[in-house]
């Protein structure tokens, strides 16, 4: 029999550990920070820009239910990147899971921001699930609110994208903010395997998210030396270059177009559907979605196919870009069908990459055009003596560019932890 620890955990709670890395919490929900299990392989590697600061979480059982998962991936940015990623980690299930547990008590009221998609079957969306739509957005408005009173992190320069999905049977639902990916291993008409997007990468240069930006005063442009990334920029001033139109946290973008609306896609699960990938942009950038399928379903062993993925991203940003610095990486792996079929029946068919498709799934407003959020495996030592330096040196495609001159909490919270170390 394991040892048996305990671990703080969102809202101040304490959850047991069995003694094989997961967290059993109330209701007999599972909670996952790392490693494998039999429906999951999850695995995180810090890149060279300093302290680790992607994020993943696992839960099963979510709400107490046996047929019902809910995992994300979390990528953090800016000075406290690290901090708001953890924390949106630990807390956006908890948020999640009580407004499920309020829609099994009574008829959950739709909101302004769901479009009025919930209660009732519309765009597709089975009756039961028609107001997730509304759980996930309030959700979320509700993390980044508690994230804008947060006594101890600083998001003013810093903050984090969300990838979550929550399983239950047959239906899959997918929240996405920020530029972290969702994919699915499929197969198609020829039972060759293929990939599915199912999230579309919330870049500042998108139509919707560039005309919002616009109305409010930000500004989309990209850098002379990096013309392949667009930014978001202060109305006056050349920072901070947010690679993203919508995250939790970057207070100081708030109020120029830059939102904490996920977009949401619905999905009905087919036999022929294998598995779901949840990545950081540390993969997704040197990886095609064609790439990953492949890596994954080649792994011999099911429990290291997030390990291979991340190693293959790792190899890839050497080979790719020699002078830059390796982005952090973070790997969700959800398999779809248990017993897990043997490496050899997975690998009986190739993945087409010609057939490589972008978003196919159905969004909730009946879109597929980016309308519209885990937790660090291995725990980093010594934070205090390890810095972000995702500013310093050479970097592709770092998520912010420079911090604002006025970002004075930052400052002064910096100054305290350098005193405190």
């Amino acid at each position: 029999m394991g040892a048996c620890c305990s671990k703080q955990f969102g809202d101040g709670g304490t959850l047991d550990d069995g003694g094989d890395g997961a967290f059993q919490g109330e209701g007999g929900v599972r909670i996952r920070l790392q490693g494998s299990c039999t429906v999951a392989s999850m695995y995180t590697q810090q890149g060279r820009k300093g302290i680790n600061q992607d994020a993943m979480t696992l839960w099963e059982d979510f709400g107490g239910e046996k047929d019902k998962i809910f995992c994300g991936v979390f990528d953090g940015h800016g000075p406290y990147g690290h901090k708001v990623a953890r924390h949106v980690r630990d807390s956006l299930p908890l948020k999640i899971s009580a407004h499920f547990d309020a829609l099994q008590e009574a008829d959950y009221e739709c909101d302004e921001e769901s479009n009025g998609t919930c209660g009732g079957d519309q765009d597709g969306w089975p009756k039961d699930l028609s107001s997730w739509k509304s759980i996930f957005v309030r959700s979320f408005k509700e993390m980044d609110k508690e994230l804008s009173m947060h006594p101890s992190i600083d998001c003013f320069c810093s903050g984090s994208t969300a990838v979550s999905l929550v399983k239950q049977g047959e239906h899959l639902l997918v929240a996405n903010l920020g530029d972290s990916r969702a994919v699915l291993c499929t197969r198609d008409d020829n039972n060759q395997l293929v990939p599915v997007q199912l999230t579309v990468d919330l870049k500042p240069n998108l139509p919707k998210e560039a005309e919002r930006i616009k109305q409010c005063r930000g500004r989309v442009f990209a850098l002379e030396e990096e013309p392949d990334v667009h930014r978001l920029w202060l109305p006056d001033e050349n920072c901070p270059g947010l690679a993203m139109a919508r995250a939790f946290g970057d207070f100081c973008l708030k109020d120029f177009g830059l939102i904490s609306v996920p977009e949401i896609f619905y999905r009905r699960l087919t036999h022929k559907d294998e598995f779901v990938v949840l990545a950081t942009d540390g993969v997704w950038d040197v990886l095609s979605n064609a790439e990953v399928v492949k890596i994954v379903s080649s792994s011999r062993n099911r429990s290291m196919a997030a390990k291979s993925l991340v190693e293959r991203a790792v190899r890839s940003w050497k080979s790719k870009y020699p002078t830059s610095r390796i982005d952090d990486c973070a790997v969700i792996c959800l398999f779809l069908k248990v017993p897990y079929p043997d490496s050899k029946s997975i690998r009986a068919g190739e993945v087409d990459s010609p057939k490589e498709k972008s978003v196919t799934c159905e969004s909730v407003n009946g879109k597929a055009d980016g309308e519209a959020a885990i937790v660090e495996q291995v725990e980093v030592p010594c934070l205090k003596e390890q810095d972000w330096e995702g500013l310093d040196g050479v970097s592709r495609a770092n998520s912010i560019v420079k911090l604002p001159r006025f970002s004075g909490s930052f400052n002064s919270e910096e100054q305290k932890e350098k005193q405190e170390g």
